[in-house]
């Protein structure tokens, strides 16, 4: 034995009858009859009691063939289905029954006992009923009751300590784990069941007496035994549920997606049970009175079932709570499986190791140990299909990156990355088969360069996006956390060896290009549209053709003209996704006379790739965009997750933006810390890959926003913002500092990627502190390190897209962030770089390699707008 547990065992695999199916079957049942073996017990011994006191042979003859019905149905059914439970247990969690009889041999001895005690004074009797003493024979009968009560005492004290261990973690100790938290309001709660059940049973022999008087009598004598103990029941359900230790009670009340049911169920049955208990006490038909008792019968097994369901619920993701998890693997052998691995850990695995020829076999293996004991394939418990239907296989391997953190009713995923990546791909590839998706083709487009003539021309006129990438949430008519605006700067120079800045006196107009055109002037958007959202803009709404130009203002914050917030959405009148569409600026003077113009692409993205997790396909073009599916199981996601109604305020007409609630200044987390905080815990070790999972940057899509000359020179993502756990600790640190309690919460889930500790992370407020680009480039020249992670800007004013130089904004001659000139972009090598290479033939930075005269009209000697601004610029395309 290794100590792996649920490793030790072969595993029965029954898929469509699997995930506890056999289990919650027999136990549900044997429970319920032996419950009533308990109360019916005693219910046999006051009944014979009463037909002695009240002197009445037809009670005491009715008591007599009760007791044989009760022998039938407890000694027979009851111990049959009681063995069947032992067999199923020990095939399906084989380490679990193993605990228990290590653990509590002696009690099960005990119990035993008990139970042998049960069968002989039952059987001795019923067949001694009418021809041994009165009072031997009714000592008889209370013995058996007391050795059947005390079966149920030892059994509660095992069965509670699954659910509440308590000290029995520590110690080890017998005592300690019988006698746990949850042991007494167990033992009183199933009593009082055990009592109800004797009267429902009751009715069953009742009804079959032929003398009416008698039969009312017996009847309303059931009811007693059904309706005294319902109140007892309650109240002992609510002290149960209170004995529980808080991860009990939270996982009971509000983390299990199952218990809400069954706890409802068993609130809506109470009330049905006192009603019917009353009917039957009534005189009513005899028809009536069988139907009820019918109905009865059915109703108490789904009483018992929903308790049973609710403390299976309680223990998740648990066999043992805290010590053995419901997969059979226990809490302390984890991280020794994980660097193992569970195929080769496994003593009964066929695959000890993963290739791409055994792949998808070697997920089924993994599947078959990690998985099956709580799940079916194509069955009535649990089924696998439709809980897995809506992930791709980087999303479903992405939520079993998450299991066990913020899901946690089930265990954390046990397995190293390939066993994941093969459990992910069974699940969607095996048993959904869904095939990988191709890249999408992108056709590079002609770029068209406006024409320069550096002789004759008296101005230049440089313009940029101030996002590298704009990216929409288009799903409005559910939720909308980025609406379309793109900020337009613009910078007019009249050259000369003295140049001049431009800064009044003329007009800087952009139109779109034709197809692409604003839906409104952007300055009385927000007023004029009014409810006018991204995915109206999408669908046209009858805006397309409206060739609407619009000018730049002069901004004297950032010495730039500025067109703020222009609501440009990727997609063409035809429905065609185009993340680049070009935007013509233009500067005029008084007189009408274009003095300059130069073309840009205004980046702008729908391409959030969301539905690999939530489902759906892509919106529009098939290429992007949040489809109806995808953003209802965003809301549906939410909804169950934090007790929200958003999905069915969105149907209702009233979609929620996110930031209404996730705000700095409010209780909730800010969106980018609640965003990147929840998907660093399924998005582990995946580097830069993690950030395009939902930035439109995959390179296998279409948009590739990242495309300067960062990503030319092998750097990625994470050597700016950092492993997507460490991102996102910058941003809970401070939210947690704030006072969010939530950030404290969700930061601990996280474990740092590049430091020994999250305190190590300096926190950071979005959009504001951001990576310096100093950092590396220190004194403005080439770079020192490669790692601008951690080092944050103190302000929004120092913002690369911000900051400027010799009174020049950075981005003006160096490109728009995630763009850096000279970028590569994917719908035609030079479409980002239009500018420089419109006024100085290269698609370098503005007057790289000593190109200074484009706007002074001369070559320059000094530094003026940085150190290092004269040097030879070293990554030739």
């Amino acid at each position: 034995m290794n100590g792996y547990g649920l490793l030790n065992y072969p595993v029965w695999e029954l898929d469509a009858l699997g995930g506890g199916f056999w289990i919650a079957l027999i136990a549900v049942v044997h429970v319920y009859i032996a419950h009533f073996a308990v109360g019916g017990g005693l219910f046999i011994v006051l009944t014979e009691t009463k037909g002695h006191r009240d002197n009445s042979p037809a009670i005491l003859d009715y008591a007599r063939k009760h007791a044989g019905f009760f022998l039938i149905l407890t000694a027979v059914f009851g111990a049959v289905t009681g063995v069947g439970i032992w067999f199923v247990i020990s095939v399906l969690s084989p380490q679990g029954a193993s605990i228990l009889i290590h653990y509590f041999f002696f009690g099960w001895a005990t119990e035993w006992v008990f139970f042998l005690g049960e069968i002989v004074t039952l059987f001795v009797y019923y067949h001694t009923f009418g021809k041994m003493a009165k009072k031997t024979h009714l000592a008889v009968g209370w013995l058996y009751f007391i050795l059947g009560w005390l079966s149920l005492f030892v059994i509660n004290g095992i069965v509670a300590f699954m659910l509440t261990p308590g000290d029995w973690l520590v110690t080890r100790g017998f005592w300690d784990g019988f006698f746990n938290p949850s042991f007494w309001p167990a033992l009183v709660f199933r009593s009082a069941m055990a009592f109800m059940l004797a009267g429902l049973f009751g009715y069953v022999t009742a009804l079959a007496v032929s003398a009416p008087d008698l039969r009312e009598n017996l009847l309303r004598y059931c009811s007693k035994w059904l309706l005294i103990p319902l109140p007892v029941i309650l109240g002992a359900g609510w002290w149960y549920i209170r004995a529980l230790p808080p991860a009990q009670q939270e996982m009971i009340l509000g983390i299990s997606p199952e218990t809400l049911r069954y706890l409802k169920s068993f609130l809506w049955i109470s009330p049905g049970i006192f009603t019917a208990g009353v009917l039957m006490s009534l005189r009513v038909g005899l028809p009536v009175k069988r139907g009820i008792a019918g109905l009865l019968l059915v109703i108490g097994l789904a009483y018992m079932g929903s308790f049973e369901f609710i403390r299976e619920a309680g223990r998740r993701p648990y066999l043992i709570h805290g010590y053995l998890y419901s997969n059979a693997a226990p809490v302390q052998a984890v991280e020794d499986i994980r660097k193992t691995g569970v195929l080769k850990a496994a003593r009964w695995s066929k695959y000890q190791e993963i290739t791409p020829e055994n792949q998808m076999a070697a997920g089924a293996e993994a599947f078959k140990f990690l998985c099956s004991a709580c799940h079916s394939v194509g069955g009535p418990m649990h089924d696998i299909l439709p809980l897995t239907e809506k992930y791709s296989r980087y999303g479903m391997a992405a939520m079993l990156n998450g299991m066990g953190k913020i899901n946690t009713y089930m265990p954390p995923f046990l397995g190293n990355a390939a066993e994941r990546d093969a459990l992910a791909a069974y699940i969607a590839a095996g048993l959904h088969g869904k095939a990988p998706e191709a890249p999408a083709a992108v056709e590079a487009l002609p770029v068209a360069i406006p024409p320069f003539n550096a002789d004759a021309d008296e101005f230049v006129l440089l313009a940029w996006n101030a996002k590298g990438m704009h990216c929409v949430s288009d799903a409005d008519r559910y939720f909308s956390f980025a609406a379309p605006g793109s900020d337009i700067h613009a910078l007019l120079i009249r050259r000369g060896e003295s140049l001049e800045r431009i800064t009044s006196g003329v007009t800087l107009r952009y139109r779109m290009e034709a197809g692409f055109e604003n839906p409104a002037a952007h300055s009385d958007f927000w007023k004029t549209a009014g409810s006018l959202t991204g995915r109206e803009l999408a669908e046209g709404a009858g805006l397309y053709g409206k060739r609407v130009a619009d000018t730049l203002a002069y901004d004297e914050a950032t010495g730039a003209f500025l067109a703020k917030g222009v609501p440009v959405m990727p997609y063409g009148e035809k429905g065609n996704f185009m993340p680049y569409p070009r935007m013509t600026v233009s500067a005029v003077d008084p007189g009408g006379k274009v003095l300059a113009e130069t073309l840009i692409p205004v980046a702008v993205s729908t391409e959030m790739n969301c539905r690999e997790c939530h489902g759906g396909g892509w919106r529009m073009d098939g290429k992007a965009g949040l489809s109806d599916e995808t953003a209802e199981d965003i809301l549906a996601v939410h909804d169950r997750m934090n007790k929200t109604r958003l999905l069915e305020q969105a149907r209702g007409g009233a979609p929620v933006r996110c930031q209404s609630c996730h705000d700095a200044e409010k209780s909730q987390m800010n969106l980018s810390a609640s965003i990147h905080g929840f998907h660093a815990v399924h998005l582990t070790d995946r580097g830069p890959e993690a950030c395009a999972s939902c930035h439109p940057g995959r390179p296998e899509g279409v948009t590739r926003a990242y495309r300067g000359i960062h990503r030319a020179i092998g750097l990625d993502c994470t050597h700016c913002h950092g492993e997507m756990a460490d991102h996102a600790l910058s941003l809970l640190v401070a939210e947690r500092m704030a006072g969010k309690a939530s950030a404290e919460k969700t930061a601990a889930l996280l474990t740092p990627a590049n430091f020994a500790s999250a305190g190590e992370i300096r926190p950071r407020k979005p959009w504001i502190n951001e990576p310096d680009c100093l950092t590396c480039h220190v004194g403005f020249q080439p770079p020192e390190a490669l790692d601008a992670f951690n080092h944050w800007t103190a302000s929004e004013a120092d913002l690369y897209r911000m900051r400027s130089g010799g009174g020049v904004m950075c981005a003006a001659c160096h490109g728009s962030p995630h763009a850096i000139y000279p970028a590569d972009n994917p719908f035609g090598s030079d479409r980002d770089n239009i500018p420089p290479v419109q006024y100085q033939g290269m698609p370098y930075p503005m007057g790289a390699n000593k190109n200074c005269k484009v706007c002074h009209t001369r070559d320059m000697a000094d530094e003026m707008h940085h150190p290092n601004s004269l040097g030879i610029f070293r990554n030739v395309r």
